[in-house]
């Protein structure tokens, strides 16, 4: 069974969702796509990026649960006074 679920940081860049993403997709039994913005107003303070989805598959366990908690935490507060 694979679990999906959305994450948003509001207003940050494409450059840091992607990094974001790269540092999930190391966490085994996570799979990390980046959901396009869907707005058709073109704005600065948008991001390009809607959000992530993550995908727990089937082989993903605790740890990995609480690896994927670390390092949105760990962006959470490294980009909190920005977005």
């Amino acid at each position: 069974m694979v679990t999906k679920e959305k994450i948003e940081f509001t207003g940050l860049p494409l450059a840091v969702y992607r990094e974001i993403a790269a540092h999930l997709r190391q966490v085994e039994g996570v799979e990390v796509d980046l959901i396009p913005q869907s707005s058709q107003q073109f704005d600065y303070n948008q991001s390009q990026i809607d959000g992530l989805r993550l995908s727990w598959t089937a082989n993903s366990d605790s740890e990995s649960r609480r690896r994927v908690n670390q390092i949105l935490d760990y962006y959470q507060n490294r980009y909190r006074n920005s977005i």
